[in-house]
This record gives structure tokens, C-alpha cells and sequence, in this order.
């Protein structure tokens, strides 16, 4: 939902890029998960806050800019459970992570192992495995985007090889 940038101050409050359709949507979860891979950690959000067009916050036990800087490129998290349904052609990021990506040609492209936020829409980033051939980077819109299966774990795209 989020990645930790930088201290905010010197009382340890911590900046905060959301990864969020809006950037307040953190706010409404009073516990935050930080970490990334498989090591993870709970900690209760104490304050937060949006502040000049950023995300601050100040999470329980960090009163000091060295706590808040030990946390610099720290994945924010919720629990699953806690989010919205998503509605119907609407899809969290961590749901597409992993999916396979064909065309109508059935040419599989690889799957999708991040996503890019650009100020005109989301672009999926998809590795095939290869060397050879690396990523190839599909813009997530209605133009690009034929059908999200997430029971298969596909992605169709209107996508040519050679794009």
C-alpha cells in the first residue's frame, strides 16, 4: 500500500509514498505491516497524516530520527482481510503480482512481477524468465487489458510480441 521514503522532522515521524488511488487511504488503518520479502512487522500508527501533499506518520515506539531513517525503503502493508471488496474490473496490485500475461495469439509474455504508477495509468511490468528477452512493459488499460482471470492466474492482452 505504501513505501517508506525518508524521516519527516526529528520526533521520528516517517514519509510515506502511498501506493494508493488516494493518497489518504492509509489513514484509515489504525496498524500498519513494514517490511518486505518475509520479514514483516506489525506497529499501530500513533499519528497520520497528510501534510503538504505527502503521507507522514508517526508509528508507535519510533520517537527519534534514527528509528525514523532505520525504516527508509520499508514496504507499508495492511492485512488483507482489512481492505474492501474490490469492485467489479478493480484489482489490488499484490493480486496481479505473479499472474501469467498471453495474447489472442496465446504468445505468454511471462508474468507480472511489479507494477509502474505513471501520471497517465498503471503499467505492468512482466518478466518472461529469459535473458534473452527480459521485461516487457504493458500498459493496464481498457485498450491493452482484454480479461483479468485471476481463478486461472491469467492476463489477456491486446498485446503484440514485438511492441
Amino acid at each position: 500500500m505504501g513505501r517508506v521514503t525518508a524521516s519527516f522532522g526529528v520526533k521520528g515521524w516517517i514519509k510515506v509514498y502511498a501506493l494508493t488511488a488516494e493518497i489518504d487511504s492509509l489513514l484509515d488503518y489504525p496498524v500498519w505491516w513494514l517490511g518486505h520479502d518475509n520479514d514483516w512487522r506489525e506497529m499501530r500508527v500513533v499519528g497520520a497524516k497528510v501534510h503538504s501533499g505527502l503521507l507522514v506518520a508517526h508509528l508507535e515506539g519510533i520517537v527519534e530520527r534514527d528509528g525514523a531513517l532505520a525504516l527508509k525503503g520499508l514496504e507499508v502493508a495492511v492485512p488483507r482481510e482489512q481492505l474492501p471488496v474490490a469492485g467489479e474490473h478493480e484489482y489490488y496490485w499484490a493480486d496481479l503480482i505473479g499472474l501469467k500475461v498471453v495474447n489472442a495469439e496465446q504468445h505468454e509474455f511471462g508474468r507480472v512481477v511489479r507494477i509502474l504508477q505513471t501520471g497517465a495509468n498503471d503499467v505492468l511490468v512482466v518478466e518472461n524468465g529469459s535473458t534473452q528477452v527480459g521485461e516487457t512493459l504493458i500498459p493496464f488499460t481498457a485498450d491493452a487489458i482484454r480479461r483479468v482471470d485471476l481463478a486461472r492466474g491469467e492476463i489477456s492482452v491486446d498485446w503484440g510480441r514485438d511492441y
